[in-house]
């Protein structure tokens, strides 16, 4: 006899699917145990109010998992009882990089065997992060979303909101008009403005503080917002530069750089110079990773930590626990300042 079985007609996953997560409850909850028969096809579509066909299609699936066992002329039979469902996660980032992957490495890690976790790229391309969406609205349990766009005005929170809101997660940007929806964010305008402020002490040895801001990788404009307020409030003098290749590197001003590419091409030049950083011009480079704690003797970075964002993502799908965490960012100092 099934235990308490209700099927959602109005739910988004396929009625045969429902089928199979009802059985697999009952077996986790001992309901029904290894060996013992289960109801046949016709009294569970008769119990469930369903077609014999969609009844079929579910135990035909449960069979080929090795979860059911059939006798000809006597039934089914449970065959397995570890049957744990593991979630199905769909991680939709907009581009592959090293803060990416520390994300997606830390959210699988957390998760561990409970959960099956999918990536999906959509190059900040809404178009793309759209299709992304329709095509997998019926396949996952919940949907983790780093919403990073060309046309930061972009309509985004509409196709956000085809997911049912109870499966989605929002990691690393928060959007107003999606305010209801947990997040793990940053703050990125009072990010810079908060970290560049317990390095000013080194900061103040520069007549110019420049920020390396590539307008073509799409990083969130609100850091060149805080990083203007940030040098007027403190009374320093500031550029924004765009393309490092293209600027004049000048002694005795400090770089605030916000792409890796950037980075190690501004390495290169001040070697060519002969230049130490922290002596004739000061570095400080966004997003911490192992690398930048070991060349030029160490450079200085500004950093959220990308481990924990992915952490905090997974404890809240793993303890259903929905909220909304401002990530913490951090000034570390080494000697390139």
């Amino acid at each position: 006899m099934l235990h308490s079985l209700k099927i959602n007609s109005e739910s988004e996953i396929p009625k045969y699917k429902q089928v199979v997560d009802l059985f697999i409850s009952d077996i986790e909850s001992g309901i029904f145990k290894h060996g013992q028969r289960i109801p046949s096809i016709n009294e569970t579509s008769e119990e469930l109010l369903l077609s014999r066909d969609t009844v079929e299609k579910a135990y035909v699936y449960m069979k080929k998992k090795g979860i059911l066992l059939s006798v000809r002329g006597k039934g089914y039979y449970i065959n397995q009882v570890n049957v744990s469902k593991k979630l199905r996660i769909c991680l939709i980032f907009n581009k592959l990089s090293n803060y990416k992957r520390s994300i997606y490495y830390s959210f699988v890690k957390t998760m561990g065997v409970k959960a099956s976790v999918d990536v999906f790229i959509y190059n900040y391309d809404l178009d793309e992060f759209k299709a992304i969406v329709n095509n997998n609205l019926n396949h996952y349990d919940y949907f983790v979303i780093l919403p990073h766009f060309r046309n930061d005005n972009a309509n985004i929170s509409e196709i956000i909101k085809k997911i049912p809101s109870e499966k989605v997660l929002i990691v690393d940007r928060f959007l107003e008009e999606l305010k209801d929806y947990p997040v793990v964010y940053q703050e990125y305008d009072k990010d810079i403005q908060s970290a560049l402020l317990c390095g000013i002490d080194l900061l103040r040895k520069y007549s110019c503080l420049n920020l390396v801001f590539p307008q073509s990788e799409f990083y969130p404009p609100y850091i060149v917002r805080g990083f203007r307020i940030f040098c007027q409030v403190h009374g320093f003098a500031n550029t924004v530069i765009d393309r490092m290749e293209d600027a004049e590197i000048k002694e005795g001003e400090a770089y605030i750089i916000v792409s890796d590419d950037d980075l190690y091409a501004f390495i290169r030049r001040i070697k060519q110079k002969g230049w130490t950083p922290g002596q004739q011009c000061g570095i400080v480079a966004y997003n911490e990773n192992p690398v930048k704690e070991i060349i030029c003797d160490g450079i200085t970075t500004i950093s959220t930590n990308h481990e924990e964002i992915g952490q905090l993502a997974a404890q809240m799908i793993l303890t259903k626990k929905f909220e909304r965490i401002k990530s913490p960012f951090q000034f570390i100092r080494r000697n390139s300042l």
